[in-house]
Order: structure tokens, then C-alpha cells, then sequence
């Protein structure tokens, strides 16, 4: 199938969309950086927001602060989301486990806590 041509008014309208959806995605992912945002309040967005939730897993991902490529690509391989994946195409339990991953708190990356001292050792005192 091929695509018909398209008129140099058509050509711009679509030019113009294109440039607000890039636009508006680029607001969404400022609003996260700035912390105005989170991200369960994108993924909600992005069910009745048809630019939004064109936007990349990825790209939004790392718009987070403190997370950049490598801790949001190994999320997303974590939980298996594609690397392709845009956000209408996330399932219902990857956007929660997504949610639970990067709810506000201490990073899941942080080293973890060691276990406590059993009771009626030297520790203990």
C-alpha cells in the first residue's frame, strides 16, 4: 500500500502537530526532572493522552532524576520491557512494578542494609 501524496498544506499541518507532540512530551519529561511530576501521575496521563503515550519507556525513564541510560535499561530488562516499548504499550503489571521501582524514597540501587545482630551477641551490650 502506498502512501497518496500529500499537499503543502497537509505537509504543514502535519509538521506543526508533530512539533507540539514533541512539544508536549518534552514538557512531561521537564516536569519530572523538576520533581513537579512523578511518574505514576505520567503512566495516568498517558491512558487518556494519546501524545503522551507515544513517548518511550526509556526516554521517560531517564528524564527521572538519578536515573539515567544504564539504571533504566537494566529496570526495564528487569522487569521485561522491551527497549522499544512506548507507554500505551506497557501492561497493567509492568506500569505497577514501574511505579513500585521509582516510588519516591531511597533508590532500589542503594546498598542494603545488613541483617540485625541476633539477640545475646557481643554487638548487643
Amino acid at each position: 500500500m502506498t502512501i497518496p501524496p500529500l499537499s503543502d498544506e497537509q505537509r504543514s499541518q502535519a509538521r506543526s502537530a508533530a512539533t507540539q507532540a514533541r512539544r508536549r512530551r518534552a514538557e512531561i519529561k521537564s516536569a519530572l526532572r523538576a520533581g513537579t511530576c512523578s511518574l505514576a501521575d505520567v503512566l495516568a496521563m498517558a491512558e487518556r493522552d494519546d501524545v503522551l503515550a507515544h513517548a518511550k519507556v526509556i526516554d521517560v525513564l531517564k528524564a527521572l532524576p538519578r536515573v539515567g541510560r544504564v539504571r533504566a535499561t537494566r529496570v526495564m530488562e528487569r522487569l521485561d520491557i522491551a527497549a522499544n516499548r512506548r507507554l500505551r504499550g506497557l501492561g497493567k503489571h509492568q506500569t505497577a512494578a514501574l511505579i513500585a521501582e521509582f516510588a519516591s524514597g531511597p533508590s532500589v540501587s542503594a546498598a542494603p542494609t545488613p541483617p540485625p545482630d541476633p539477640p545475646g551477641s557481643a554487638a548487643t551490650s
